[in-house]
């Protein structure tokens, strides 16, 4: 019996996109050859690229709208260095909410001035900060729109002048946004989309170009552009398995129908956290992430016992970050309802044995 996976990435994945990724890896397109030992600028897989940069835009609704669709290399941690490399000219100004944003914001001073407008680190960021004051003589503003260690998400995102961009690597695909209000959108496969090696860039071609700096290639989003995101070999299989992925998501009914399984499930997690004696959330609740809820055990006593309870439940993947400790479940996508009552009915227990 497969477990039941709240890794917080890499993540869960659909049934049938593993399926079909396996044996794509052993007979691709029934041509005898492996997905993976194919020429990355055949037919085959240009037909694969393509399809899976149109779904991305088809699924946020972003066609025609003047964005490209980029899958790279290295994950959000380079795009930290490529949005400042590429778009900062004098100053930006940076929403602090956790680790990401802070790695951000480490990348993006080696490049100009840079504003905290806010920042929840006096509280081990538990929180997403409110009403705060954007310049407006800036070159972009960036965000972090999930937590994964934190288990914070942002609910509304604040209107600027500024090319607006965000960081979703763990809630992109998830939730209905107008994602024509952010000019540029990076995420990390390996969250919600596909396994680790691809990271998915939404940008809006006209806000490039305005930097006096000389980008080195593989940093520049204009020649990735240029080269329909084949300037070097991509990652073919991380590539394949979000196309699949995306392909799931859009034949379920796209992100208008994922989003209500996703709220049914966050739900009933969060009702028993605030239910149960046992538990207890470790954000505000207003800031609460669809994707990664994180609680402690109120008594480290039956700490033991509730790990030996959900191991015994084919449960995976639930001890919370090392930065903050007690548990963290992530509910990406693909992980069904039932895996979160299955979590549940071990809280329960948990509290009949107590």
């Amino acid at each position: 019996m497969k477990k039941h996976n709240f890794s917080a990435g890499p993540c869960i994945l659909p049934e049938e996109v593993l399926q079909k990724a396996s044996e794509a890896v052993i007979n691709f397109n029934d041509d005898n050859l492996s997905l993976i030992e194919i020429s990355h600028r055949s037919k085959p897989f240009v037909d694969v690229i393509e399809k899976a940069r149109s779904l991305a835009l088809e699924l946020l609704g972003l066609e025609n709208k003047g964005y490209e669709a980029l899958f790279l290399h290295g994950g959000a941690s380079t795009q930290f260095l490529m949005t400042a490399y590429n778009l900062l000219d004098k100053k930006a100004a940076y929403l602090n909410t956790g680790t990401w944003s802070s790695k951000a914001i480490k990348e993006a001073l080696l490049f100009g001035e840079l504003v905290e407008v806010a920042s929840s680190k006096d509280k081990n960021f538990n929180y997403i900060p409110k009403n705060y004051d954007i310049p407006s003589d800036i070159d972009y503003f960036h965000c972090t729109s999930n937590n994964t260690i934190y288990g914070t998400q942002m609910k509304s995102f604040p209107e600027t002048s500024a090319p607006l961009i965000c960081d979703m690597s763990s809630d992109i695909f998830s939730r209905q946004l107008d994602f024509s209000k952010f000019d540029l959108i990076y995420a990390g496969a390996q969250k919600n989309m596909g396994p680790a090696g691809a990271t998915l860039v939404i940008v809006k071609k006209d806000i490039l170009g305005k930097v006096e700096r000389n980008i080195p290639s593989m940093l520049n989003y204009q020649i990735h552009i240029e080269k329909d995101s084949m300037f070097n070999t991509p990652s073919v299989f991380a590539v394949y398995v979000s196309m699949l992925t995306l392909q799931w998501l859009k034949d379920l009914g796209g992100i208008p129908f994922i989003e209500k399984i996703n709220e049914k499930k966050s739900a009933l997690l969060y009702s028993e956290i605030d239910r149960n004696p046992l538990f207890k959330g470790i954000v505000n609740e207003e800031d609460r992430s669809h994707m990664n809820a994180t609680f402690t055990i109120e008594n480290d006593t039956l700490a033991k016992k509730f790990n030996s309870m959900w191991q015994e439940a084919n449960i995976n993947g639930l001890h919370g970050h090392r930065s903050v400790g007690g548990y963290r479940a992530s509910m990406y996508n693909a992980l069904p309802l039932y895996s979160v009552q299955a979590l549940v009915d071990v809280m329960q227990e948990l509290e009949r044995q107590a």
